[in-house]
């Protein structure tokens, strides 16, 4: 009787450490909405220049524990045609076969598939891959924690910052604008809040 009972004893507190663990990590939704999120963009214009624009509409979320970072995940998903470089014309272009070709392929999106503590100058290093116009490639950044806290509203937020560039003609884009302007710099900064 006393073994089995130490049986129980032991399964219920295993179970309830699981549930403590499971307990730690939180659901986070990025904030769009409240336009406390931003995916920008920066690519030098024949060497001369740098033209700057961002993505409108895109949606996400990501899963965060503070003690267990290397267990985190983030899903975003961008709305391609949502491109603005604050030149209708330009934008027009830019949604076109040469470049995004969004009827083809209205959305870009980005799985991590690691998320590790970084030993550089940045928090954390993300990998996981990057789908864009049809092509699927893993990519790596280093990102910094922002901030983590309570919201005036009793709610709880975090946010990060990161960058990264990408080659053009690897997801398709052959316009030449010159050896300049092969990458694009990805700067991204999200605010989640905690569901």
């Amino acid at each position: 009787m006393k073994s089995l009972f130490k049986k129980t004893a032991a399964a219920t507190a295993l179970i309830a450490a699981l549930l403590t663990a499971q307990a730690h990590a939180a659901d986070y939704k990025i904030d769009v909405e409240g336009a406390h999120a931003f995916v920008q963009f920066k690519i030098q214009h024949l060497g001369y220049s740098w033209l700057l624009g961002r993505f409108n509409t895109f949606n996400g979320s990501f899963n965060w524990d503070a003690k267990k970072p290397n267990d985190s995940v983030i899903d975003v998903v961008i709305q391609t045609s949502s491109i603005d470089s604050n030149h209708a014309e330009r934008d027009k272009h830019l949604k076109g076969k040469g470049f995004l070709d969004v009827n083809k392929f209205p959305t870009a999106r980005f799985k991590s598939t690691s998320f590790s503590e970084n030993k550089k100058d940045k928090d954390y290093t993300v990998t996981g891959d990057l789908t864009l116009r049809g092509v699927t490639k893993s990519i790596s950044f280093d990102v910094e924690k922002i901030g983590e806290g309570k919201d005036p509203w009793g709610g709880q937020r975090v946010g990060f910052e990161g960058d990264v560039k990408l080659k053009l003609s690897d997801y398709g884009i052959n316009y030449n604008l010159g050896p300049a302007s092969e990458w694009v710099e990805m700067e991204l900064f999200i605010e989640g809040i905690k569901q």
